[in-house]
């Protein structure tokens, strides 16, 4: 089956320059970390637009800006007519007082609006901006008018990103077919095998004396074959989820962990990447994880760690795309760091960081989960870039398995799991 058609929305490569900046007092070297300014993104034209916020680097007039995501917005090709006069707005903020409360007290330095023609996206590349902008006020008085407006560097582009969609017919523990979606139209592709490798599991004392003696929840297995019976991926798990002392949480510092895994012919299996989860502390709802792929002669790299709302649910995502650059001359690049040069408009898509080129580039996957008491049937979206046979989007669903199975696995302790989940 095709895949489906989505469009990319990147904004990036953000740097502000204000008069202050010329002022040969003023050193230029503040790391983009501890920069004073942050801003606010908005995608205007759709119904409960997202925000994404992000710290815009200070740069002196001798300095280039720096190439970085911002913010994505994806959508699949259905729902691009639905958005109406689309435009990137950007509110542009500089904190009083330490940057890490920066909601709590913070001035507006100005916003800028770009219109987006979203009509040419389904098939290419296409720039929207890309340069300096000055910020404006709306309510700037006209005794303001000669004052020089404080300028602002972003890149806005587009870009088509094919996708496969792979929909799970119920929960993993489940062992359910795992179909991909194309519309209103699905076929099977894989189906699932959740086990236990252990038989025995090892019981003890809850850490609270009025709970009954739990299982270490340890040897879940899931694994995914194609239509033919012959198993295309797995995920192991191999450090058990168990409640730090104390507690009835599986705590960052002790995580559980699983092992993705792909056939390396012969009936021998070869480690692709490994996935590690844990409750956040307090009252927290979330699940907190990272994902690593595991290459055969290099370090582990960490694609993806972020946290999970385990009761409403919430979305995994690899996406390794740092920074967003499109040819602003005819003798520009789309590839960062690319010696070679390609007419506007053109390019291979995504940047990459120099650590991440033999891996993953741009979007990678996204699997999206369903929250506690609703019955969970994982999404996922692959990257067409990303697969090049059965085997490349059978781990993909392998590691979306052992995300959804790690947010049961996290439940506290007092909590009883499904039949299905105990040995």
């Amino acid at each position: 089956m095709d895949p489906c058609s989505f469009v990319r929305i990147l904004v990036g490569n953000l740097a502000i320059k204000s008069p202050a900046s010329s002022n040969p007092s003023f050193s230029g070297k503040v790391h983009p970390s501890s920069s004073p300014c942050y801003c606010k993104i908005k995608l205007r034209g759709v119904d409960s637009p997202p925000c994404h916020v992000a710290t815009v680097p200070l740069i002196s007039e001798s300095e280039t800006h720096p190439h970085s995501l911002a913010a994505s917005f994806d959508f699949p090709k259905s729902q691009l007519s639905n958005i109406k006069n689309p435009s990137i707005k950007i509110s542009v903020y500089k904190t009083r007082t330490d940057p890490s409360c920066v909601f709590n007290s913070s001035k507006l330095l100005g916003q800028i609006s770009i219109p987006l023609d979203l009509t040419l996206s389904e098939s290419r590349h296409c720039s929207f901006h890309n340069g300096w902008i000055a910020l404006t006020k709306s309510n700037r008085k006209k005794t303001d008018s000669q004052t020089q407006p404080q300028l602002l560097h972003l890149t806005i582009r587009s870009e088509p990103d094919p996708r496969f969609i792979f929909r799970f017919d119920g929960e993993p523990e489940c062992s359910p077919q795992v179909f991909q979606v194309k519309g209103e139209v699905k076929q099977p592709v894989f189906t699932c095998k959740f086990s236990f490798r252990d038989r025995n599991p090892v019981q003890f004392p809850a850490a609270n004396q009025y709970h009954p003696l739990v299982a270490d929840r340890k040897g879940w297995s899931i694994t995914i074959h194609d239509l033919s019976g012959s198993p295309v991926a797995c995920a192991s798990m191999v450090t058990p989820f168990v409640p730090s002392p104390g507690s009835q949480r599986v705590s960052k510092s002790n995580p559980g962990a699983w092992l993705i895994i792909r056939p390396d012919g012969d009936g021998t299996w070869k480690p692709w990447g490994r996935l590690e989860a844990w409750r956040e502390p307090g009252n927290s709802n979330g699940v907190g994880y990272r994902f690593d792929v595991l290459p055969a002669t290099a370090d582990p790299v960490t694609l993806a760690a972020c946290t999970i709302n385990s009761q409403h649910g919430g979305k995994f995502t690899i996406d390794v795309t740092p920074g967003v650059t499109p040819a602003s001359t005819p003798h520009g690049s789309w590839d960062l760091g690319s010696g070679t040069s390609s007419r506007p408009g053109s390019g291979s898509g995504s940047d990459f960081s120099v650590e991440n080129q033999f891996f993953y580039r741009g979007f990678v996957m996204s699997a999206r989960f369903d929250g506690e008491k609703k019955c969970s049937k994982p999404e996922v979206e692959v990257g067409v870039k990303h697969v090049t046979c059965a085997e490349d989007a059978a781990a993909f669903v392998a590691l979306a398995a052992a995300m959804d199975l790690s947010m049961d696995a996290c439940k506290s302790f007092s909590q009883k799991l499904r039949k299905e989940l105990r040995q």
